[in-house]
């Protein structure tokens, strides 16, 4: 059975996706996803949606290792890692799946605190007199 490799990124999380021939088994860092994701049905419903797009819930199983960041990024690096491992199953998909956005990466980070500043834009409470 051949595998398809595609790596996804959202802010610090990075994920390695393989996908596969299957019956729809979806491991994550060795565990179900709903387990690693403690049965969030909206993280586990942002890595499915690519799945239900070109109709292969249950078509495919996916295996995927991730680190970094929290549960929300790690669940978008997955998505990501996904959408570009589904092209690389089959290049037909990229028409249903590039329209949507979902293959491209969202770059956007945290932004780094400045010095002389409380964050990254907000001061320290000044005043006048």
């Amino acid at each position: 059975m051949q595998r398809f490799y595609a790596t996804g990124k959202r802010k610090t999380s990075v994920a390695r996706v393989w996908i596969n021939g299957g019956k729809g088994e979806i491991k994550v860092n060795g565990k179900p996803v709903s387990d690693y994701f403690n049965g969030l049905k909206t993280e586990i419903l942002k890595i499915l949606y690519p799945l239900k797009i070109v109709d292969l819930e249950n078509k495919v199983d996916m295996f995927v290792t991730v680190k970094g960041g929290g549960i929300t990024g790690q669940a978008e690096a997955i998505r990501h890692g996904l959408n570009k491992a589904l092209v690389e199953y089959d290049p037909n998909l990229r028409a249903k799946l590039k329209p949507l956005g979902l293959l491209s990466r969202d770059s956007r980070k945290k932004e780094r605190k400045k010095y002389g500043r409380k964050g990254a834009r907000a001061s320290f409470q000044w005043s006048k007199r």
